[in-house]
């Protein structure tokens, strides 16, 4: 086998690790990072690949929830249907404080936190904290919102600053916005179907910018890896979205949270 075979072979186990993880909280770019170091895999140093592949994720989204996206963008743009202008507006806050403390910070923040000791530290917290959640959780109380139309402004900018967590590796995007959503008042399925929308906004955007700033750094054959990756990503994701909302219409987040816990002491053990 080729050094470019091989490349290509890792990219292609990346993106279907990178579409399994994406939307459920167990940090997709975590699991890159630690996989990636396991099997060697080196793209570029700006990690541009473990950015730009969660595009495929993202069009998994896109195509699986068309008709809802449709329907958005007709009611809000067309219609002014005053339903989907808020529904509008709320993914328009909750996205709007990861993409500005994003755009600042993101560099220091690349060359601090990926790193496999970072993932166990966070993949340790952010099991405990789902837990503790889904404990309190496990008290009677009525969300306050059990449809995507009835989600407040405030609880979608609370969504928002918890997104801001997942810029850390190990944190997990879903994982914050599913969790904040549910500290705000959301209802677990709720909050994880507006998880699911508000990445389309927050990973595209990511995606295009680091595309755009580190280009010039893409080699031909990373092009090539990234694009593989990039199609592994979408048909694993187009398999987990749907079996994620069956899963948590029924179950907690608590396999979820141990499983984190008992991945961080793992790669702890090997990393401290």
């Amino acid at each position: 086998m080729s050094i470019l075979e091989l490349q290509l072979l890792k990219g292609f186990f990346l993106g279907l690790v990178e579409g399994v993880t994406e939307f459920i909280p167990v940090s997709s770019t975590g699991h890159l990072i630690l996989i990636g170091e396991w099997i060697n895999f080196a793209s570029t140093e700006s990690k541009v690949f473990e950015v730009v592949i969660q595009l495929g994720a993202i069009l998994a989204i896109i195509w699986l929830f068309r008709e809802r996206l449709i329907r958005l963008v007709r009611g809000s743009l067309v219609e002014r249907d005053p339903v989907e202008l808020s529904f509008l507006r709320n993914l328009i806050i909750a996205f709007l404080p990861a993409a500005v403390i994003g755009a600042i910070f993101i560099k220091s923040i690349k060359s601090l936190f990926f790193h496999p000791g970072v993932v166990a530290i966070t993949l340790f917290v952010g099991g405990l904290i789902m837990l503790w959640v889904e404990r309190k959780r496990a008290v009677p109380l009525q969300p306050t919102a059990t449809k995507l139309e009835q989600i407040s402004w405030k609880q979608a900018l609370g969504v928002g600053f918890a997104q801001c967590l997942a810029m850390i590796p190990g944190t997990s995007r879903s994982g914050a916005t599913i969790i904040g959503g549910m500290v705000a008042g959301i209802e677990r399925k709720t909050a994880t179907e507006f998880s699911f929308f508000l990445a389309i906004p927050t990973m595209l955007g990511a995606a295009v910018y680091d595309s755009y700033k580190h280009f010039g750094e893409l080699s031909q054959a990373d092009m090539l890896t990234i694009l593989v990756g990039f199609v592994a990503a979408f048909l694993s994701a187009l398999l987990v979205v749907r079996a994620v909302l069956a899963f948590v219409s029924k179950h907690t987040y608590r396999a979820f949270a141990w499983y984190r816990i008992v991945l961080s002491l793992f790669v702890a053990y090997f990393v401290f």
